[in-house]
């Protein structure tokens, strides 16, 4: 598909501003029509094209294996997250105990690579929720978080994912995240400011009244490091 020039600048200049399309990661109809292994050998050949065409010596030691290393990562690691055969099974569990104040899982780490340049996106994500007779395993929250993060995303649309999804699994609307991350398209390039960083929130149900996501808000910040 040609795009004339003034679209191409346009789309260039919301790549360089994070705008967001929508809630859903942008996929094609086709996009599992390969397997793992053809997407592999596909993006090997692409990414010795480009390093060819940088002027690189694929011949050394070094370089040899990069294309081929390279295409297994973005397939079965940073991207792994785009098939939905990965998505981690969320068991949940009657929540006997009655706990009924709100459960929150801080300072869960987080990588992810901007859509926009390719670069990786680091940092924590803080996630909560108030059972409705349902809970889940703590370890599945993790879990949740590092799927939609192995995807080209953008900060804003991954904590609505995170929510989605956790709101789909407990049944409920009670669902809050909080990421605070730093992008090296900005830290690395462009205005290359190394101090700043991105914090998005996304509150579903009880947590949009204010005592209640002030109560989150006061969660993340207890010193609870051993």
């Amino acid at each position: 598909m040609k795009i004339d020039s003034t679209l191409e600048e346009h789309l260039e200049e919301m790549g360089n501003d994070h705008v967001s399309s929508s809630e859903d990661t942008p996929m094609r109809e086709d996009a599992f029509v390969l397997n793992d292994d053809e997407k592999i050998e596909r993006i090997k050949a692409n990414i010795r094209e480009i390093m060819l065409t940088l002027g690189l010596d694929l011949d050394d030691d070094s370089l040899h294996g990069t294309p081929n290393r390279v295409a297994k990562m973005f397939v079965k690691e940073i991207f792994g997250g785009l098939h939905p055969k990965r998505k981690p099974k969320s068991s949940t569990f009657k929540n006997k105990y009655k706990y009924g104040e709100m459960l929150v899982e801080k300072n869960i780490t987080l990588y992810s690579t901007c859509e926009h340049h390719l670069l990786p996106i680091v940092g924590t994500a803080h996630v909560a929720y108030i059972s409705n007779g349902t809970v889940v395993g703590l370890s599945k929250m993790n879990r949740i978080v590092d799927y939609y993060a192995k995807r080209p995303q953008v900060q804003e649309r991954l904590t609505i994912q995170i929510v989605r999804e956790l709101q789909k699994v407990l049944d409920t609307d009670d669902v809050a995240c909080v990421i605070d991350a730093k992008h090296l398209c900005v830290n690395s390039r462009g205005i290359r400011d190394i101090e700043s960083s991105t914090v998005t929130a996304e509150y579903g149900g009880k947590f949009k009244d204010e005592a209640v996501r002030r109560e989150f808000l006061d969660y993340i910040n207890l010193d609870t490091k051993f």
